[in-house]
């Protein structure tokens, strides 16, 4: 019995190295031939050492390491951010206050101002939202502004541009089993922010969620509505609308999901404060 031991240890051994070698020889073919147009395996983005993000389960921390990422790129090569402290401290507390009252408020949010005279806003992953000049200086009055931005945060809520990417990520053929490199992740994400192509779901869904964002943080709801009534009235349709659905499809939905008694019972709707407000735009 003694003797016997010994030889089957050894010969157990000399299979699990004969099988370790074949497992080793086997991946070594698998990387080593060349895969023409399609997306690196789980193993060769292991082995070379890149970052690699499952868009079906992105996590929240994911999320937002990303969607810095992201901005950092827009603010340093796709746009100039509006540096009066004054303006962007207003912009920044119409935003937090309507943070707690939104369907996703466990993520940390940055509202910034887009040096811009176009009329638009939009929103990246991980909490980022942003609106230019231009918007600040059409709108009426808070209560005008803090619906745009409602909406805005409605896109995160929904995680839309997660979607987009994932979409993209498909039809350009980058994605795997593996995932997405975050390089690319990244590099898509600024590209769908300088696009914004919601869809009509989308933003008839960031319209309800902004809607009820408004209302839970005590803003007149009828001020969604004046201020897509108020562009279409302009004549040529903004940026901020241009890439959206019909907006008379949307202002109608709007009204009927706001009760006519008190559509302007809430805050925000004070003119002159509103004005006083963002005087160093003038």
């Amino acid at each position: 019995m003694m003797n016997f031991l010994p030889t089957l240890y050894r010969q157990l051994r000399r299979r699990w190295f004969y099988g370790l070698m074949s497992v080793v020889m086997a991946l070594g073919l698998v990387l080593g031939t060349p895969q023409p147009g399609q997306a690196l395996s789980f193993l060769e983005l292991i082995f070379r050492g890149i970052q690699v993000i499952q868009l079906s389960n992105m996590s929240d921390s994911q999320e937002v390491q990303i969607g810095g990422q992201i901005n950092e790129q827009l603010v340093t090569q796709q746009f100039s951010l509006y540096t009066n402290q004054s303006v962007n401290a207003y912009i920044d507390e119409i935003g937090q206050a309507l943070v707690p009252y939104s369907d996703r408020s466990d993520i940390p949010y940055v509202f910034q101002v887009v040096d811009d005279e176009q009329v638009n806003a939009f929103a990246t992953m991980g909490g980022y939202v942003y609106v230019t000049t231009g918007l600040i200086e059409e709108a009426d009055n808070e209560a005008e502004l803090a619906s745009v931005i409602g909406h805005e945060i409605g896109h995160i809520v929904g995680r839309h541009a997660v979607k987009q990417m994932r979409e993209r990520a498909i039809a350009a053929g980058v994605a795997s089993a593996a995932g997405l490199d975050r390089n690319t992740a990244v590099a898509i994400g600024v590209e769908l922010a300088i696009n914004r192509p919601n869809s009509r779901q989308d933003e008839y869904e960031a319209d309800e969620l902004g809607l009820a964002n408004l209302v839970e943080a005590g803003y007149a709801p009828s001020a969604m509505v004046s201020f897509m009534e108020k562009l279409l009235g302009g004549g040529s349709v903004p940026t901020f609308l241009s890439t959206h659905p019909n907006t008379a499809d949307r202002i109608e939905r709007l009204n009927g999901m706001i009760d006519t008694e008190t559509a302007d019972v809430g805050e925000g709707l004070d003119g002159a404060a509103y004005t006083a407000r963002i005087a160093p735009l003038s």
